[in-house]
């Protein structure tokens, strides 16, 4: 049903995976209840030994807009959203949004990403385009970014400049549509292999700038075997895609062979 024919507002599920962000998340939720009153939240908690997951609990106990999943163990970053998504279908939410729990995803741009919805299926929050700015990132931070988003961009032969970024907000549909139990992939190839699978199935895909901030509390979650799995993937990806093409036109030019031949 087009956005415009609705009687009531989309219903918003804001998921927020956490480990061991027990001085982030009360900072992440004010902020979201700030400036999104509406939605509702979904922490899903991968047994902090912190005590995280206890924290987040608390908050759901006095906020019935906030709930809470607990996970054994820690399970990787692309399985976390993945139940989300699960759960948040399960309860018929319009609207996904994925967002980190160390504040580099800022809250106040959230209003501008779920605006956007009404013309994209999927939307992504873009440190790369115009208007998008990235505050308090190393150099080699930045050259990471920017190399991996460019080799997925060439690889895979998409339009998006940041295909690897991960605060974003999915339109149900769309995450009906992907095969969610066949994705396998973690860390930010997750992000890579969604917003992929959502432009092969013909999705509207937009970027709205963002302003992206490292986070200042606790340590960052990248590691070299994230950095490896994402080149891996994405190469086999595009290997595939190009193959495909190949393919294609070798098909057409058998069927429509040049006049004269």
């Amino acid at each position: 049903m087009p956005d415009e024919q609705k009687s009531s507002p989309d219903k918003v599920l804001v998921i927020i995976p956490t480990y061991n962000e027990i001085q982030n998340l009360p900072l992440i939720l004010d902020r979201v209840q700030k400036s999104a009153p509406d939605v509702d939240i979904l922490i899903i908690d991968d047994n902090s030994p912190d005590g995280t997951g206890k924290l987040a609990d608390e908050r759901a106990a006095t906020n019935p807009q906030i709930q809470v999943m607990h996970r054994a163990q820690k399970s990787g970053l692309g399985a976390a959203y993945i139940a989300g998504f699960k759960w948040g279908l399960e309860r018929d939410y319009d609207i996904l949004v994925e967002m980190d729990a160390d504040g580099s995803h800022a809250p106040e741009n959230l209003p501008r990403l779920l605006k956007s919805t009404s013309v994209g299926d999927l939307v992504i929050g873009s440190r790369y385009v115009a208007g998008g700015h990235v505050v308090n990132w190393p150099l080699h931070r930045m050259v990471l970014s920017k190399a991996a988003n460019l080799y997925a961009r060439l690889a895979l032969g998409v339009g998006l400049h940041d295909i690897t970024a991960g605060y974003r907000a999915y339109k149900a549909e769309v995450v009906r549509t992907l095969p969610l139990d066949s994705v396998e992939s973690q860390g930010y190839c997750f992000q890579v292999d969604l917003a992929w699978r959502t432009v092969q199935e013909g999705f509207i895909v937009i970027e709205v700038p963002i302003t992206f901030t490292e986070r200042s509390i606790g340590a960052s979650k990248m590691s070299s075997s994230i950095i490896k799995e994402a080149l891996i993937k994405i190469t086999g990806w595009g290997l595939k895609h190009r193959m495909n093409q190949v393919r294609k036109r070798v098909i057409q030019s058998r069927r429509n062979p040049p006049v004269g031949a």
